[in-house]
């Protein structure tokens, strides 16, 4: 079976490591293009993001990793890059795996449109607001404030609307969510995180901001981080990533919940589950409790559906 995966953090692991080859089956690296064949994966989200260990980020570093998902990724000759819908379709007629080009946290930015427009061009197709923490366009989800955007947010908010940009809200703050539900009027996703009701997690979502994902067309990413899916680190079962499918299902999400692994961001992994080549686990589980029509949906369909209704024609 095909399988969209909407979230790694393999190009941080690829920037902060020269020595590390994403063509090879590296140990190092939980996403890498002979683990991604293995497992069938058709598109996998590759997210920019500039660790807090990184000394005076600029936007430098940002083009850097650019560099890197160009030169060190879309150069094998199966790896295609993924801007379109068009390009979405045209990669189902062959056997390459897909890459689209996301931003996790708008710190870089810094308020600067000349920079979302330089993303833009390069290929960036969807964009996280903040990443835990506050920046200069919104709070996230850890901030104690908890606030909101700040109106240079909602500035850049509306140029990434009217540009296309899918939003991505995992890690932003609750009343960042509710503001953005109010103004934005695309789709948005979040693209790793998990139902608090069953994990009382913060980067978790309540039952009520799920169903505002599923209200506006969007899609939610459930994600394999193990404390996200139940209050432990190690131990976690597969069948718990199943529980968080049929809660959102049971809200009505069927039609909008995938998978956003967060591999390569995590040093805790679910049971069985240590790494993209490993996904054929989650797949026997799901065909053992879903119709295969579920199943397709859940790896692949929905996801897909989302995609060619979203990125641009």
């Amino acid at each position: 079976m095909r399988i969209v995966d909407g979230h790694c953090d393999a190009l941080t692991k690829l920037f902060q490591n020269d020595r590390l080859d994403f063509h090879a089956d590296e140990t190092e690296l939980d996403v890498c293009f002979p683990k991604l064949k293995r497992a069938g994966v058709k598109v996998q989200c590759f997210a920019m993001y500039l660790s807090e260990s990184i000394t005076n980020p600029s936007f430098d570093h940002i083009l850097q990793m650019v560099d890197i998902f160009y030169r060190r990724l879309l150069n094998h000759p199966e790896m295609m890059f993924i801007r379109t819908a068009a390009d979405w379709r045209a990669l189902e007629q062959s056997q390459k795996i897909g890459a689209i080009l996301t931003l996790e946290g708008l710190d870089i930015l810094a308020g600067n449109m000349t920079y979302l427009r330089i993303l833009h061009h390069l290929g960036v197709r969807s964009m996280g607001l903040t990443w835990n923490y506050a920046n200069w366009a919104a709070d996230g989800v850890m901030e104690p404030r908890n606030g909101g955007f700040t109106k240079k947010g909602l500035r850049m908010l509306k140029e990434i609307e009217s540009m296309g940009i899918i939003v991505d809200v995992s890690h932003l703050s609750v009343a960042g969510f509710w503001e953005l539900v109010d103004i934005y009027k695309k789709p948005f996703v979040a693209t790793h995180s998990n139902a608090k009701s069953l994990c009382p997690h913060p980067r978790n979502l309540s039952d009520e901001q799920i169903k505002a994902i599923i209200a506006c067309k969007g899609l939610m990413g459930i994600t394999f981080v193990p404390y996200f899916l139940e209050n432990s680190m190690t131990d976690v079962p597969i069948s718990s990533i199943l529980r968080h499918i049929d809660h959102v299902g049971s809200l009505g999400g069927e039609s909008h919940v995938g998978f956003g692994s967060d591999f390569d961001g995590i040093e805790h992994w679910v049971k069985d589950l240590r790494h993209t080549g490993q996904y054929g686990n989650i797949i026997d589980a799901l065909c053992k409790n879903y119709t295969e029509s579920q199943v397709e949906a859940f790896l692949y369909g929905n996801w897909r559906n989302f995609m060619l209704a979203n990125l641009p024609q």
